[in-house]
């Protein structure tokens, strides 16, 4: 496969040669395509934008809310609003303010042109969306349908006109609609649609404001004019972009991945979702559908690293002071899962009244596999908690009481099966990945006990990671194919593998490490790299997870690849890898979780944060010291 030239670190077209499959594979299945949407976020709560104006997903009041605006998971039934030229044109153009969650989409036609631009204050007291309507030339007709359906795109709300704008209003939740004076035109009584005309040179704002449905009257739209409250949002995103140390070629895409990250991070306390989504498919028409709005332990030590090198040093510990609270309690009740605030209960429910993203379903909300057993969460706490002693973070005397509790339990039960990274449904397996990062929490339980001079339990720990280490090298390893496997006594590959020298278990110049990032070749497809797989394509590792369908390539599993090849003297190799995954972000900078060569479109939850903090370390990995 040709290399991707290093323009595409700009956001741009599809990966070259499958623009053409666009319409064929996916034609009839589905109205937006998942890289058609862009991320407007307040820092609490987040909607995803349509190319054709339409927001066709939003949770109010934080990530994890109930959704209001569903189209996205099911019709327009199930709750979209959309502002643009009534004719129903394309698109021209959208992109975000530079350096900013600032979303502009623009539309040209005959009658004139007008540019939208969406935006999200950061939080101060309820959460707000704003729509500013621009006239750019001539006069242009516009339509505003706002169809409110809450509970998750089911209940309809009663709507009622109140001074220059209306409420919904459906048990706990209002959502109040501003419109700088705009009549409401006749039509359906379950939505509020406004017709109007904007000439050259004139602006409006429609600003939705959410507050609870108890409160006496309506809330101030914006504490400021919107004008105002543009700037000041603005201002924002570029203060704290302006905070960024990466300074290589790639700093437009890793700066929008940081942004994107900050966008999923829920303020008040720190916690990052894994993406603002639920249920968008790994699978076209499949069952692998699952609420990624909560936060995933997996993702701490990458996330608090890409912060940290990335000169965000407060947001790196708010995340650990979120890790700390989250975790606390029973070692034996750690979770893989938690939610915005720290929650443990994740009740997993399906919407069947949503007909699911391109007939994708069930849909589901909430989580169960917060309650799966997973060994490799212990290291990833260990090793964040090591990153940030060693970052100068200051850790309180009461968290070494949290790192001896997780070692006496890990002591007794490293060697038991568990779901492992991917939470693999069905029975448990000894995965290789979970007794590497069993070694890891070892390893960083001893570093940290040199630094602050707490030996007390070394020895134990010493042994038991050494043990580990040794069965890991005898039992995770197949000399035939002379790579590691997911599992003990499996032949099957896992891109995991690809972490053990960035992880410390073994340097990247051991020949076992060169043999298995050789032998990831297997998993390679289309360019990119599947999460698991016996290797030919087509596989796709259906039959180890029992889910069925074939699911696409993982964007952060091809970037641990590019990290993996760098590692291992294959810079060139890495680069092109790096460049391929640039050339398939949508067209704003942004990446779902998983990415189709076959129909060149972008697969799962979106933008998803493990995709975006790989994009970032990899870019410093690529990035030649200054």
């Amino acid at each position: 496969m040709r290399a991707v030239p290093a323009s595409a670190a700009r956001p741009g077209p599809p990966y070259p040669g499958t623009a053409a499959k666009r319409t064929t594979a996916w034609s009839g299945i589905m109205s937006t395509p998942i890289e058609d949407y862009a991320l407007i976020s307040d820092l609490e709560t987040a909607a995803m934008v349509g190319r054709n104006g339409s927001i066709d997903w939003l949770c109010l009041p934080r990530f994890d809310s109930p959704a209001c605006l569903a189209a996205l998971l099911g019709t327009a039934d199930n709750g979209f609003w959309r502002v643009a030229p009534a004719a129903g044109r394309s698109t021209t153009r959208r992109a975000y303010r530079r350096d900013t969650l600032v979303l502009e989409t623009r539309w040209d036609g005959r009658d004139g042109a007008v540019r939208v631009t969406d935006f999200m204050p950061p939080r101060t007291e309820l959460p707000c969306l704003v729509r500013l309507v621009e006239g750019l030339a001539g006069a242009v007709d516009m339509r505003s349908e706002l169809r409110l359906r809450f509970h998750q795109g089911r209940v309809v709300p009663w709507i009622r006109a109140v001074g220059p704008g209306t409420v919904a209003v459906a048990g706990p939740d209002a959502v109040w609609l501003h419109a700088d004076g705009l009549v409401r035109a006749p039509g359906r009584q379950d939505s509020t649609v406004l017709d109007f005309t904007v000439h050259a040179g004139r602006r409006l704002a429609l600003t939705l404001v959410w507050a609870p449905s108890h409160l006496p009257g309506p809330p101030a739209p914006l504490a400021v004019p919107a004008e105002t409250a543009l700037k000041e949002t603005c201002d924002f995103w570029r203060c704290w972009a302006g905070r960024c140390r990466y300074r290589g070629p790639w700093r437009d895409a890793v700066l929008r991945s940081l942004i994107t990250l900050k966008a999923l991070t829920y303020t008040p306390t720190g916690g990052i979702v894994a993406a603002a989504t639920t249920s968008l498919p790994g699978c076209i028409g499949g069952e692998r559908n699952w609420d990624h709005r909560y936060c995933w332990l997996r993702d701490s030590t990458l996330a608090l690293s890409c912060l940290l090198r990335s000169g965000y040093r407060e947001e790196a510990t708010a995340w650990l002071d979120w890790l700390v609270r989250a975790v606390a309690g029973d070692p034996a009740d750690l979770q893989t899962v938690y939610g915005v605030g720290g929650q443990r209960l994740l009740p997993e429910t399906e919407a069947p009244w949503l007909s699911g993203y391109a007939g994708s379903r069930p849909v589901r909300f909430g989580n169960s596999t917060a309650g799966q057993f997973q060994l490799d969460v212990y290291g990833e706490v260990l090793d964040t908690l090591w990153l940030s002693l060693r970052a100068g973070i200051p850790i309180p005397p009461h968290v070494w009481n949290l790192v001896e509790a997780l070692m006496d339990h890990l002591h007794r039960h490293w060697r038991e099966p568990d779901h492992g990274l991917w939470q693999v449904p069905g029975p448990g397996r000894r995965f290789v990945h979970s007794k590497v990062m069993a070694w890891v929490a070892a390893d960083r339980a001893l570093r940290m006990g040199e630094m602050l001079g707490r030996r007390a339990a070394s020895t134990r720990w010493r042994a038991m990671r050494d043990e580990v280490h040794r069965e890991v090298c005898r039992q995770g390893w197949d000399p035939r194919q002379r790579s590691f496997v997911q599992s003990y006594g499996s032949s099957a590959l896992d891109a995991s593998a690809l972490l053990i020298p960035r992880l410390g278990f073994l340097p990247a110049t051991d020949g076992r490490v060169r043999d298995t990032v050789r032998a990831m070749r297997r998993l390679e497809h289309g360019g990119f790299l599947r999460r698991y797989g016996y290797g030919p394509p087509g596989e796709g590792g259906q039959d180890l997870d029992g889910l069925g369908g074939t699911e696409g390539t993982f964007v952060a599993c091809s970037l641990w690849y590019a990290d993996a090849l760098a590692a291992t003297g294959e810079p060139e190799r890495a680069r092109e890898l790096f460049e391929r995954v640039l050339a398939v972000r949508n067209d704003v900078g942004l990446l779902a979780e998983q990415w189709d060569p076959e129909a060149g479109r972008q697969l799962g939850n979106a933008p998803q944060a493990s995709s975006h903090i790989a994009l970032v370390e990899t870019a410093f990995a690529l990035t030649p010291a200054p």
